[in-house]
């Protein structure tokens, strides 16, 4: 690996400290990859290429030495179409590997690291199988499908020394950085409210069809895995898993895991005391979704609260933002999105507080990618933006904003046994029940 760390570092020369592998187009990388030492480079295989999975992909292919020598995925013609866009890149579609199962993609020998990209029922199972196949994970968000496969894959992450890498980008980002620092520096005054919102007009679930057949190059089996065996439901399938209990968590733990994680960074990431949440299927009640479309969350901290507000097919959220972060204090708020952030101060303040909005200047998904590459080869895990441990904790708490709102109970949190006070809650909710003969493994 040392000859990784010398590749690292000169790399970090070439771009004058930093990876500028935005600056270039792909055919340029390509072009500069044929002459880096073979042991200088990064081989990765990605696994669920259909849409965030292919985005990191991408991300990661801007950097120098990073090769791609394999994919999977349960549809043929994703992968015929990732493969088409990675021609046009510039690169040699051929030379790629492709797979329908990702244990087989885990068997090759040359795969240093993998890029998990699957719907989130996946993530856990891929992840720690991964680390156990001696490969460093970059997984998508959220991390874990529940509290437990979020705890068994830290474990499988300590066991095995792996590095692990959570899809959450915005940790990446400078500007978000910058204005957690600002709310970190007391000058907002005593914080006893933070809203997160999340408002997306675009998002919408598909309407209700009959089952089917499975589209042809489909293997539907394997792209059930671990959930109940139901039938084929093209309203069910890519994008639209997102509104199923068995494979996702809606908005809480779609956007709500990039979104609270920074409410919760803000406030030096504690963990809530208790959580309430009231919503529904109030936007599209005859559309296909077990999801609420609309929910409301308080989240109850010492000291403040927490609220998360999130509503599918509206824009106009908070402060005239579709989404958002507000740190509210005695002496102004704190507004921070991708955008960028600013401080609107309380008009009966002295503190002189207000700051003018800072755009963002950067792009956190290539640099998110360049932090993971960079400790692969560094092997300092500690440089991490957000290893699995940090995943695991936010993306626990959104399940347990949706945990609160499938039982309809305000629910208490037993911080020194990480349990609800509920037993019966812990019984139903805290581990997804595993079907079709898939375990996790033991650790």
């Amino acid at each position: 690996m040392s000859s990784r760390r010398d590749f690292l570092q000169k790399s970090a020369l070439l771009a004058g400290g930093t990876i500028m592998a935005s600056a270039l187009n792909n055919q340029a990388f390509a072009i500069f990859k044929n002459r880096i030492a073979p042991s200088d480079q990064l081989n990765i295989g990605a696994i669920g290429i259909n849409g965030m999975g292919w985005a990191d992909t991408t991300a990661a292919l801007k950097i120098p030495g990073v090769n791609l020598v394999a994919i999977c995925d349960v549809d043929k013609s994703v992968m015929d179409k990732r493969m088409a866009d990675y021609t046009k890149m510039g690169y040699d579609a051929s030379k790629v590997r492709r797979y329908d199962d990702y244990r087989a993609l885990l068997d090759q020998k040359d795969i240093d690291a993998v890029i998990i990209g699957t719907p989130d029922h996946w993530h856990a199972m891929i992840m720690m199988h991964a680390c156990e196949a001696g490969k460093d994970v970059y997984v998508e968000k959220p991390v874990g499908n529940s509290i437990g496969e979020c705890r068994a894959m830290v474990a499988a992450q300590q066991k095995y020394n792996k590095v692990v890498q959570a899809g959450q980008w915005q940790r990446s980002q400078q500007h978000f950085r910058d204005a957690v620092d600002f709310v970190q520096s007391g000058q907002l005054g005593n914080i006893r409210t933070v809203k997160v919102w999340c408002y997306q007009g675009w998002m919408r679930p598909a309407p209700v069809v009959q089952d089917s057949a499975a589209p042809a190059g489909v293997n539907y089996a394997a792209w059930l895995g671990p959930a109940k065996t139901v039938p084929f439901n093209s309203s069910r399938f890519h994008f639209n898993f997102r509104w199923f209990w068995d494979y996702a968590g809606g908005l809480m733990t779609d956007w709500g895991v990039h979104l609270l994680d920074y409410g919760l960074l803000g406030m030096k990431s504690p963990v809530p005391k208790s959580v309430s949440a009231l919503g529904g299927r109030f936007a599209y009640p005859d559309l296909f979704e077990e999801t609420p479309d609309t929910l409301t969350t308080l989240y109850e901290f010492e000291g403040f609260n927490m609220v998360w507000d999130s509503a599918m097919g509206i824009d106009n959220g908070s402060y005239g933002r579709d989404h958002g972060i507000a740190y509210i204090g005695n002496n102004g708020t704190l507004i921070l999105n991708r955008g960028g952030w600013e401080v609107i101060e309380e008009r009966q303040s002295k503190s002189k507080v207000a700051k003018p909005f800072v755009a963002q200047s950067d792009n956190g998904l290539d640099k998110h990618l360049e932090n993971f590459v960079s400790v692969v080869k560094s092997r300092k895990l500690e440089d991490l933006h957000c290893p699995i441990q940090a995943g695991a904790h936010v993306a626990t708490v959104a399940q347990m904003g949706n945990i609160s709102y499938r039982s309809g109970k305000k629910l208490e949190w037993n911080d020194t046994e990480g349990v609800f006070t509920d037993h019966a809650i812990n019984k139903q909710y805290l581990m997804k029940e595993y079907h079709n003969g898939y375990k996790l493994p033991k650790v």
